[in-house]
């Protein structure tokens, strides 16, 4: 399913913009008298969709062997709600997407860093990958849960 970098990126972009649309009609039914839970549901499934989109734009980042700034612009691009799709658009269009995952090393004097190998390695074993980021997104996940929600309660 995720055999390009830039289809996982895609499928995360617009993830993270349907958790948008869930979170604001959370927002739009407790004002019209809904009970809160349904936004404390829309919130928690924003947030776990949110911080995955998140370690997703990392990892293609390095992938594709984006500017830190252009990686920061990514990650960021899902604070606004919506901006996923017009970034995933623009990256598409501007050639950032292209290409498949870096399995092998190449001559590219980069592919000799420490982090690239260790990229490499972990491509290599998708579900050793997978584990780890699913581990370090809910551990995220439930570290930003005990602090509370954005704004407190």
């Amino acid at each position: 399913m995720f055999r390009t970098p830039a289809r996982l990126y895609r499928v995360l972009a617009i993830a993270e913009a349907i958790t948008w649309t869930l979170l604001i009609g959370a927002l739009i039914a407790r004002a019209v008298g809904a009970p809160p839970i349904v936004v404390t549901i829309a919130g928690g499934i924003h947030g776990f969709i949110f911080l995955s989109y998140g370690a997703t734009a990392i990892l293609v980042a390095f992938n594709q062997r984006w500017s830190i700034g252009l990686g920061i612009l990514a990650v960021a691009s899902a604070i606004v709600p919506y901006a996923t799709i017009p970034m995933e658009i623009w990256l598409h269009r501007a050639g950032r997407l292209k290409g498949d995952w870096r399995l092998e090393e190449s001559e590219h004097p980069q592919d000799r860093t420490w982090y690239d190998r260790t990229m490499r390695w972990f491509l290599r074993r998708a579900w050793v990958l997978v584990a780890l980021i699913a581990v370090a997104v809910v551990a995220l996940y439930v570290i930003l849960l005990t602090i509370g929600p954005p704004g407190g309660k």
